[in-house]
């Protein structure tokens, strides 16, 4: 087992719930914090990975981020909830698109290796 892919795995499929966490109960300010400090880890690991999906892994990680700043942003200090709802659900279409795109990577090297 390659502990690498379940960590990389593991934050991104982490990135991905606490987003639909925070979209189930979107009262909750910690849970978009949450899904706001998963997805910047997400996003570190992606950082320098020399894959074949590696840039669009790395660009939809960004797109993720650059919707939970501003949502954090609108839920705790303007009070906004239905912006950082709306933020919040592109942040996950993102990492919807970000776990597929993983997924494809993975399977690829995995039936490269065999």
């Amino acid at each position: 087992m390659d502990w690498g892919k379940v960590v990389y795995i593991f934050f991104s499929l982490m990135s991905l719930t606490s987003v639909g966490g925070y979209l189930y109960d979107s009262k909750s300010s910690i849970l978009l914090f949450v899904a706001l400090s998963v997805n910047l880890i997400s996003t570190v690991l992606k950082i320098g990975v020399k894959n074949l999906l590696s840039a669009e892994l790395f660009a939809a990680s960004l797109v993720a981020d650059l919707h939970l700043i501003p949502a954090t942003y609108y839920e705790v200090v303007k009070h906004d909830s239905q912006t950082a709802l709306a933020l919040a659900v592109g942040a996950f279409l993102a990492n919807i698109v970000s776990f597929v795109f993983a997924s494809i990577e993975l399977a690829k090297t995995d039936s490269e290796g065999f």
